[in-house]
């Protein structure tokens, strides 16, 4: 995929792995950190893993339903909806913020999730520590919030976010696995 800006995004690859650890540890308060055995395994289980420059300048990662994929956010989605795609984490270095890579990763991810049947991308976004960049970002994109969490003992508070893919504007944006 090429963006506006000419900046090619590729599959992410194992050989990535030392600038994607680079970028994300340096935002970690913001996603989480990792070390080189578990974004081994977030790679190994995620559907959808695109950066730009190996990983070093932007990156999302994402997973569907089925992931195999202990982290309590992706479990408050997988106890309310049937199909997702999930984004783990999406990170635009801070020198290559404002040139939209971020909002042309999202949107071959959501063209890629339309292809694979999905009818719906999901993310949280912190709002304790906050992270209003983001938050507004992903309000930009069509994402709406559909809940609310402390997480860590209390630590940390997201919202839950959802953004309906095509042909799913009609539907409500709350159907889940549980009807009440």
């Amino acid at each position: 995929m090429n963006n506006d800006n000419g900046n090619e995004s590729h599959d992410l690859r194992f050989a990535d792995i030392l600038p994607i650890l680079t970028l994300n540890n340096l935002h970690a308060e913001r996603t989480s950190f990792l070390d080189e055995r578990s974004l081994a395994q977030l790679l190994t289980i995620s559907c959808y893993a695109r950066g730009i420059d190996h990983g070093t300048t932007a990156m999302l990662i994402a997973l569907d339903q089925n992931a195999e994929y202990d982290n309590p956010n992706f479990q408050w989605f997988r106890s309310r909806y049937e199909r997702f795609i999930y984004v783990d984490r999406i990170i635009v270095s801070s020198t290559a913020r404002g040139r939209g890579l971020a909002r042309s990763l999202y949107r071959d991810l959501f063209a890629w999730s339309e292809l694979a049947g999905q009818r719906q991308v999901v993310c949280e976004v912190n709002i304790r520590p906050p992270n209003h960049a983001s938050e507004a970002f992903h309000r930009e994109m069509g994402f709406v919030e559909v809940g609310q969490a402390n997480i860590h003992n209390g630590l940390k508070s997201v919202q839950y976010l959802q953004r309906l893919l095509r042909g799913n504007a009609g539907r409500n944006s709350h159907q889940s696995l549980d009807p009440s």
